[in-house]
């Protein structure tokens, strides 16, 4: 048996992380470079008009839903969304985010090493450009012993499920759209709670009390 880990959501606070950055770089500082010029001709001078005033930047808060993640996380449009996340932002995001809890990685190794001689164990994560390297840094930071890693996107997502039996994942789309003959642990989280699934944990610590309800051991 085959069995994944989602990162993000069930051993990755993504969002605590991309909420403290979006304060940070986007409400609490004012950047002088964020300014346009334009040409006042009653004075005839050049006047500096601050960018952040024509658009409002806000945080709407818990996360709803990840299909429309710009609600939450408001930007002019979904190239400066992209580039948050993706190009100015990735390390800070995805690899100093903190584990969903303090007993998260325990947990994972624990399950890894009860298992590992019966069953392939493997984290999996939908990662874009250089927030792959960022996630194994956050991987190798909480000291994860899992040996693979699968990354993937939406293009690549059947071949996440090729390699899955059982997956453990708070993401919708997964929970949703599971493959015939696939089993989903759903780790209910803000984003995901009115989507019912056979299987619910609250805390990666359950795992371990589905191990007969699945026949793990």
């Amino acid at each position: 048996m085959k069995i994944a880990f989602d990162i993000n959501g069930v051993l990755r606070d993504t969002f605590l992380k991309t909420e403290q950055i979006y304060q940070k770089h986007y409400i609490d500082e004012y950047e002088e470079n964020d300014g346009i010029s334009s040409y006042d001709e009653e004075s005839g001078d050049f006047v500096i008009e601050n960018s952040l005033e024509k658009f409002q930047y806000e945080l709407d808060l818990p996360v709803k839903s990840l299909e429309n993640i710009e609600n939450h996380f408001k930007f002019r449009d979904k190239e400066e969304l992209f580039n948050f996340f993706y190009v100015d932002f990735p390390m800070q995001i995805f690899g100093h985010s903190p584990s969903i809890s303090i007993s998260t990685f325990n947990v994972l190794n624990e399950v890894y090493e009860d298992l590992r001689d019966s069953h392939d164990i493997l984290v999996v994560s939908d990662e874009i450009g250089k927030s792959k390297p960022a996630t194994l840094f956050f991987l190798s930071k909480y000291g994860c012993l899992v040996e693979k890693i699968k990354f993937y996107s939406n293009i690549t997502v059947d071949s996440m499920w090729d390699e899955v039996d059982i997956l453990i994942t708070a993401n919708p789309n997964h929970i949703i759209n599971k493959p015939k003959n696939k089993i989903i642990v759903k780790y209910s989280t803000t984003y995901n709670e009115d989507i019912n699934c056979d299987y619910t944990i609250n805390d990666i610590s359950e795992v371990k009390e589905l191990y007969k309800k699945l026949k793990l051991k």
